[in-house]
């Protein structure tokens, strides 16, 4: 299974890290750009957080200069910094608390915008493969990426403290 509406419908975790697993890996250089994102729900504690937040994606300006989490729309689009994101909070609240919104809903994240880059990419052995992944600057999250096709990659989330990565889209601007 991999057809984008599927995965953005849910999938088995077990499911989500075969197909990972499977996807071949990609380079830093391969994935410069902006990329749009979506979630690949799979019973993870995080699930539908990024959705009812606003969060549009991420942009790999180089491998030393990157801004891990954008939000807003095309032609508004602003840099938040993940360090005051309650994403540990998050993890480990799960379901029992679905709904966080920052004061405000997710305009609130506007108090967080930065303009200085807060992650960087490098290559990275993860799951027996090295691939290109998004090490963020404050927090101990790694992101891995695989190529799902030519502008699509499966990104899984390592986040420490989470039993199982938490698996997402990205989409070429």
């Amino acid at each position: 299974m991999t057809d984008l509406a599927d995965l953005q419908a849910g999938i088995d975790v077990d499911r989500a890290e075969e197909l990972f697993d499977s996807l071949a890996s990609v380079t830093v250089e391969e994935i410069l750009g902006r990329w749009h994102g979506s979630e690949v729900p799979t019973g993870h504690p995080m699930d539908g957080l990024l959705e009812v937040s606003g969060w549009y994606g991420k942009e790999f300006a180089d491998a030393d200069h990157v801004h891990p989490l954008l939000f807003g729309t095309p032609g508004s689009l602003y840099a938040v910094n993940p360090k005051l994101m309650p994403l540990g909070t998050l993890n480990r609240l799960g379901p029992r608390f679905p709904r966080w919104m920052p004061p405000g809903g997710a305009a609130g994240f506007r108090l967080a915008r930065t303009r200085k880059h807060r992650a960087r990419l490098r290559e990275v052995r993860f799951r027996g493969t090295v691939s290109a992944a998004m090490v963020y600057d404050d927090l101990p999250i790694i992101d891995h990426f695989h190529r799902l096709d030519e502008n699509t990659l499966l990104g899984a989330m390592d986040l420490r403290g989470s039993q199982r990565p938490y698996f997402f889209l990205l989409e070429r601007d």
